[in-house]
């Protein structure tokens, strides 16, 4: 069992910076890949970023790529999300989660534990 709870959300201009955290409970954070879905206003959960277990491969949505940065902390059992350079679609509800080892990662059917979410509004 893995709960996940997410922070660092906020409301912040276009063209700045947040840096989300998601803490993860259990001893086996290391064994799970995980991953950043968002879901904005009136539209469908979408992949934004993965990472897996070792830290070594990195997944991004085209959306995103250039602009986010994902990395984790074993030590810490923290996943973290850097976002810079934010533009008003941006704007959603940010869920991390975890999921397999092996296999794609854009999917949210492969992932077993979510998070709460977290709110990120980006201002024009």
């Amino acid at each position: 069992q893995v709960q996940l709870v997410e922070s660092g959300g906020g409301l912040v201009q276009a063209g700045g910076s947040l840096r989300l955290s998601c803490a993860a409970s259990g001893r086996t954070f290391g064994s799970w890949s995980m991953g950043w879905f968002r879901q904005g206003p009136g539209k469908e959960r979408e992949f934004v970023a993965a990472i897996r277990w070792s830290g070594v491969n990195t997944y991004y949505a085209d959306s995103v790529k250039g602009r986010f940065s994902i990395s984790r902390d074993n030590a810490k059992n923290t996943v973290y999300l850097q976002m810079n350079s934010l533009k008003p679609e941006d704007t959603a509800v940010y869920y991390c989660a975890a999921g397999p080892r092996f296999g794609s990662l854009t999917y949210s059917t492969v992932y077993d534990y979510w998070g709460q979410g977290t709110q990120v509004t980006v201002s024009s």
